[in-house]
């Protein structure tokens, strides 16, 4: 944290000394009007007030799965779901393992060694619990953040994160032949580094990292179309997995964010290489996970580098459900069988649709983070996340009917904890056929052997945390309290707290606001006034009909600064698009 306070008190000095010649006006008035709002029109097409609503309390949800999945003592079929991973990999020290989904015969302390584990699902587990408020770092007496170093696959010469620590202990693919399994498990590492600066060897590997993804990216020069890329011998390869473009908005994100934290230049062009390259396709190229970072990363470099990439279009092609190098791959719009299903992530054709957990819950974080550089999306963004954590709720075996999921017999091995892997519109399993929606997993179709148990999807459940740290609810049914700064990772500069707020109704509603304990100034960064100033504790907020609030909770008596296109309060950014007026 130390080295994050210190990079942000230094680019504020050198911000506040640039500015030091303008005027700062404690009473100022926001001299521009609302921003307009982008329209979307794969979520236009979402429902305002999506039915039957009910809104998952998603921290309790997060909260739970840590405490189950994270219990070394649990006994009972199938338990505990943890073991230790004494075979020090990479790395001179214990690891631990966590089982993909209930009962994988491919894993287990007495399994290859113990060594087969996959990064994907405990990455992801450790960025959710921390997002709402669980240290990892330190949690009966294990450091989870530093066994998480053992996947820094030095040993085979990569020096990437990799999905397992070692190839051989792996039954099947996505180990260096699959490009987003490496790529976004490298993206999960840095986010996982942002909250714990001071780990011991992290930022050496942070460094290795973007090292490798730098010299491969120049290798790269601008083409992705490969279906992964072998980072020891830096070169890429096409194989039976389709040539995956959208990888380039994860090294966008890699880059960028080592440019932020080692200040090293190269970094920051070939972050901006990295967004050209995914700019310049000629369709959608959405394979898994990475193409909204393409937006997410496209807006900081608009708002802190002067950029002007094409925001929308990388928001579109995370929508529309067009993908051409994996079919129909998006978000999901519809209604199945009287539930209203839109805001999952995953294949909008195959059997009519089928959203997963893990894709869905991640969504939310490069789409909030967005928002701090580019409210144009601040309605589209709330309307979605509206949609999406009603869904979601539907993976989850105790909010779903019995005849409508896989295991009902079963959902007490959830432990309201674990959800199915995910929600499909026609089964494709045969006994299942004729009900939608419909909850299961892929487990059983996975390898032979694979009890029913393993529809349940720990690797999935585990990054819950991107709905439970940044998604909540109000005082008013169906307005959320979304956090805009939690998941803004490697941020150049301090930020105030920021939630969005979006009112799904035909007519203005009024929302409570809890401010705290200090004196506070609230400036909406969608209609870009200050609505309310030296004000603290519950304060009441309207929000008009179908439009959303990007509120920033600005400190009391703020000098504000307008100045090349940003307004600031005692020197630090709460709108990068406010146009400076012309005086």
């Amino acid at each position: 944290m130390d080295t994050m306070i210190n990079r942000s008190i230094l680019f504020l000095s050198i911000l506040l000394i640039g500015i030091s010649c303008k005027e700062e006006k404690k009473n100022f008035s926001p001299e521009n009007g609302p921003v307009a709002q982008a329209a979307v029109p794969r979520v236009d097409a979402m429902p305002n007030e999506p039915q039957p609503y009910q809104l998952r309390d998603w921290k309790k949800t997060t909260q739970l799965f840590d405490q189950y999945v994270f219990d070394w003592s649990a006994t009972g079929p199938f338990m505990p779901l943890i073991w230790e991973d004494t075979m020090k990999r990479n790395v001179n020290q214990k690891t631990f393992g966590l089982f993909t989904c209930i009962g994988d015969v491919r894993q287990g302390a007495v399994v290859n060694n113990g060594e087969n584990h996959e990064a994907l699902g405990q990455l992801g587990a450790i960025i959710g619990a921390t997002l709402v408020g669980i240290d990892k770092s330190n949690q009966d007496g294990r450091n989870y953040v530093k066994m998480s170093q053992n996947y820094f696959n030095k040993d085979n010469g990569w020096n990437i994160i990799q999905n397992f620590t070692n190839k051989g202990a792996h039954v099947g693919g996505g180990y260096g032949n699959d490009y987003w399994y490496d790529v976004y498990n490298n993206v999960l590492f840095y986010g996982m580094a942002n909250y714990y600066p001071k780990t011991e060897g992290n930022d050496e590997i942070l460094r290795a990292i973007a090292d490798q993804f730098y010299k491969s990216a120049e290798i790269l020069d601008q083409n992705y179309s490969y279906s992964y890329f072998d980072f020891k011998e830096m070169k890429g390869g096409v194989n039976h997995i389709p040539t995956q473009e959208d990888a380039a908005g994860g090294y966008a994100f890699i880059l960028y964010s080592a440019y932020v934290k080692f200040g090293d230049a190269k970094y920051l062009e070939a972050a901006k290489k990295a967004l050209n390259a995914l700019q310049g396709q000629k369709e959608s190229r959405f394979y898994e996970s990475l193409m909204p970072f393409g937006a997410y990363v496209g807006a900081r470099l608009n708002a802190e580098q002067g950029g002007n990439y094409e925001v929308q279009k990388f928001i579109d092609w995370t929508f529309d459900g067009d993908a051409t190098n994996r079919e129909g791959w998006g978000v999901i719009v519809g209604k199945w069988g009287g539930y209203d299903v839109s805001g999952m992530v995953g294949s909008t054709v195959h059997q009519g649709g089928y959203g997963f957990a893990m894709n869905t819950f991640d969504l939310a974080w490069p789409l909030t983070a967005m928002l701090r550089y580019d409210q144009r999306y601040a309605r589209a963004v709330g309307k979605w996340a509206l949609n999406a954590a009603n869904t979601a709720r539907l993976f989850y075996p105790s909010e779903i009917p019995d005849s409508l999921q896989a295991l009902p017999n079963k959902k007490a091995l959830a432990k309201e904890a674990i959800a199915y892997e995910g929600l499909i519109k026609e089964s494709n399993y045969p006994q299942y056929k004729g009900k939608t929606p419909f909850a299961q997993g892929d487990g059983p179709q996975w390898v032979k052997g694979m009890p029913e148990e393993s529809m349940f999807s720990l690797y999935g459940s585990g990054h819950v945390g991107f709905f439970g740290g940044l998604i909540g609810g109000t005082n008013v049914d169906k307005i959320l309290k979304i956090d805009c700064v939690a998941a803004d990772m490697f941020r150049s500069s301090l930020a105030y707290p920021t939630y969005l707020y979006y009112n799904p109704y035909k007519d203005a509603k009024s929302v409570e606001v809890d401010l705290g304990d200090s004196m506070t100034d609230v400036y909406d960064a969608v209609g870009r006034e200050i609505l309310m100033r030296d004000v603290k504790g519950k304060v009441s907020v309207a929000i008009p009909a179908d439009a959303a609030r990007l509120l920033v909770s600005v400190p009391a008596g703020a000098a504000y600064t307008a100045i090349k296109g940003h307004l600031l309060a005692n020197g630090v950014e709460i709108d990068y698009r406010y146009p400076t007026p012309k005086k």
